[in-house]
């Protein structure tokens, strides 16, 4: 497995797992971490602190939080876009919308599958009909929102995996589901927006 010699955010449910395989996959002995629940602004100072103490070579700075502040996000902005020298960043979230888009702009993005999201959803992404959708969506008319999470990431696995060509607004709406569920949005009605949005992919091809 090639290590990651670039900055990235990785998006997953099961921090642990995804903690792990971060560690796994850096061949540096150069490796600090923050994990936290709220990454807050002094959190963010130890980072900037850490990032500017010089290296030969790389070192990681691996950040992981259930939620990150936002003034902790906005005096990281800078650092971001113009890191040190052998600086590399790992930020590890629950979902890419937990971070501003100007965090999100600055660094490439990766979806981790998990054990939590190895779900089967009994629905063939790469061909169904909608009386197949309806009645997928009639099975879980009453599904919560960290179902919701859950469903969702596992879509965005097998949209990958069975090659369904969305346009990158249709992939932003996948993001914006997982905002829109910690609002008052039903998740049931979330979850068809995004079933029909791959249903029209589907008769694209």
């Amino acid at each position: 497995m090639r290590p990651m010699i670039e900055s990235t955010i990785i998006a997953s449910l099961d921090f642990e797992l995804a903690k792990r395989k971060v560690l796994g996959e850096i061949d540096s002995k150069l490796v600090k971490t923050f994990y936290v629940d709220e990454f807050k602004v002094e959190d963010a100072r130890e980072v900037i602190r850490e990032a500017y103490i010089a290296e030969e070579k790389p070192k990681y700075l691996i950040l992981a939080a259930l939620t990150y502040n936002i003034y902790a996000q906005n005096s990281l902005l800078k650092l971001l876009e113009e890191p040190p020298r052998n600086i590399v960043f790992i930020l590890i979230v629950k979902s890419k919308t937990s971070l501003l888009p100007t965090i999100r702009s600055r660094m490439k993005i990766r979806y981790e599958k998990s054990q939590k999201e190895s779900l089967d959803l009994g629905l063939n992404l790469s061909n169904f009909g909608l009386n197949e959708l309806f009645l997928f969506l009639k099975n879980r008319r009453n599904i919560s929102k960290d179902e919701l999470k859950e469903i969702v990431q596992t879509l965005l696995t097998e949209i990958v995996k069975n090659d369904i060509r969305l346009s990158a607004t249709e992939l932003d709406m996948f993001d914006k589901a997982m905002e829109l569920s910690q609002l008052n949005s039903r998740p049931q009605n979330i979850l068809s927006y995004l079933l029909l949005t791959i249903h029209q992919a589907q008769n694209r091809k």
